[in-house]
């Protein structure tokens, strides 16, 4: 959560210190996001998070000494991770989500204005972003992955997790790319009734947030 004084509190991990600067400067110019630290590598990215114990670390893929994906796993579990790339590769978007990261986000296709508002969102757990990019990239992997196998019947598929009609409607829009608001649009729903609906939607598919859910719902194995 926010620090007692409303600031979300954010670790800047990238190689390149201009992009450190540049996002640094730009989302200090907010009113509430306090970047309390920054890290060139995903070694000192682990070390600086134990330390300062940020809301959430907006890290790179490629760095040296240890990059970002591995890095992920040890620093999703002090802060919620935001992937924050040049990289779109649906395998590397696929291991950075197995490896704990709530959102990953490719540079040039959000607004400064949109990144701080998707840092607020993951601390709040309202949503966990994900840029088109890395949306399309998590569902082609996962029909690649299954390309091999007979594909799923959704109503096996429906089965199998236990969802209602209702909720297949709104796992189906997720997989789309649709944020909350587009579904309730859509279904005729509150947002508060769709978030309802999506906490049930991970409950059941044992998933802790959108992208986890989305490979899980379209049949993507888990990790050997």
């Amino acid at each position: 959560m926010a620090d007692v004084a409303g600031r979300y509190r954010v670790l800047i991990v990238d190689d390149n210190a201009f992009i450190r600067a540049g996002l640094t400067s730009a989302l200090e110019a907010t009113d509430d996001i306090e970047v309390v630290g920054e890290a060139g590598d995903g070694h000192q990215a682990q070390e600086l998070a134990w330390r300062l114990m940020p809301d959430v670390v907006l890290l790179d893929v490629r760095m040296p000494r240890t990059d970002g994906v591995s890095a992920a796993a040890a620093l999703s579990r002090v802060s919620r991770v935001i992937m924050l790339t040049q990289v779109e590769e649906p395998e590397v978007v696929l291991s950075a989500v197995r490896n704990g990261a709530v959102g990953y986000l490719v540079h040039n296709t959000f607004t400064v204005d949109e990144l701080a508002e998707a840092i607020r969102n993951t601390v709040r757990h309202r949503a966990h972003p994900l840029s088109h990019a890395a949306s399309a990239a998590l569902i082609d992997a996962a029909r690649t992955d299954r390309a091999a196998a007979p594909a799923a019947d959704p109503a096996e598929r429906r089965a199998r997790f236990g969802l209602s009609a209702r909720e297949v409607q709104v796992m189906d829009l997720i997989v789309r790319g649709h944020a909350n608001q587009d579904i309730a649009a859509k279904l005729f729903l509150t947002e508060k009734t769709v978030k309802n609906y999506i906490n049930r939607i991970y409950a059941k598919l044992g998933a802790p947030n959108r992208a986890t859910a989305i490979v899980t719902w379209l049949g993507m194995p888990p990790q050997g």
